[in-house]
């Protein structure tokens, strides 16, 4: 069935009948996407699968927008229905290309982080990255969490078993060993948990919004390396030092990013069958840790 059309079904289906048609529109990795025109009110966002991983990921997708805006006070757009086939919201703008645009953003998310400090890593249930759940057990040691919930959580999904051989496998367990003495102990806060430059947009007057979280309390640092290590925009430049200034970060950080975001590309690999370069990161970086 044609996206448009199975989006306009599913929004019927929960209720929204002045729904008059749904424009697909493109840009996400995993889930179809449309806006859509009603008879009497403002367009809406409108988010499902071909076939839907589980009844809560739409719960727990909105749990995340409406955690984010009020613990956080990170603009995030408005939940306006979420079912188990579908997910309906208000609509952002595209994000302007100004710096001053990821100055602010710097100041949101450093807001975001200080703001919400934890005294341990986890969330109040599991959740979901994309297509796969994510694992949220809570934790008092954060390198234990990170090791056990965001790396080697990954090692049984079949992409990643065919995708890093045996030693790869062994030196990402070898890592994990390691995590204490390779990343300082940090605390842990409220994060986006899936935030690259396709996940930030804006609001009607201008302000950073976000979208498509996968929350916990965890590192800061998981929402620093997705933007560090995913293509972003040249005007982003001065977000890095920014963000760093207000949460006085040391010097070393960058060095840290790649080690950080191997859960992310970890989840790709596992999610898609083309993984724009995914494994060949995960393989780099664990290089120094074959045995």
């Amino acid at each position: 069935m044609p996206t448009a059309s199975l989006l306009l079904d599913r929004l019927h289906a929960a209720g929204l009948r002045d729904v008059t048609a749904v424009e697909p529109v493109e840009g996400g990795m995993a889930a179809l996407a449309g806006l859509a025109t009603r008879r009497d009110g403002p367009p809406l966002f409108v988010k499902s699968f071909v076939e839907v991983p589980a009844d809560d990921l739409f719960a727990a997708e909105a749990e995340g927008l409406d955690a984010l805006r009020e613990r956080g006070a990170l603009a995030t757009p408005e939940v306006v229905l979420a079912t188990r086939d579908v997910l309906v919201l208000s609509v952002l703008r595209e994000r302007p290309a100004r710096e001053s645009f990821w100055e602010q953003l710097a100041h949101a998310l450093a807001r975001l982080h200080t703001s919400t400090v934890h005294d341990r890593f986890g969330w109040e249930r599991d959740n979901w990255l994309g297509r796969y759940r994510q694992e949220n057990t809570w934790t008092d040691d954060g390198h234990d969490f990170f090791a056990r919930h965001r790396l080697l959580r990954w090692l049984p999904e079949r992409r990643v078993q065919a995708a890093l051989g045996q030693r790869d496998r062994r030196a990402l367990e070898h890592l994990c060993e390691r995590l204490p003495e390779l990343l300082p102990p940090r605390p842990a806060c409220l994060v986006h948990g899936d935030l690259w430059a396709h996940n930030v947009l804006a609001t009607d007057d201008g302000r950073p919004a976000v979208i498509d979280p996968a929350v916990s309390y965890t590192w800061a640092e998981v929402d620093l390396a997705h933007l560090w290590s995913c293509p972003h925009p040249p005007e982003a430049k001065r977000f890095f030092d920014v963000y760093a200034e207000l949460t006085g970060l040391d010097d070393a950080w960058p060095s840290r990013m790649p080690i950080v975001q191997l859960r992310q590309h970890l989840a790709v690999i596992a999610q898609f069958d083309h993984d724009w370069g995914a494994a060949e990161q995960v393989r780099a970086t664990l290089r120094p840790f074959r045995r």
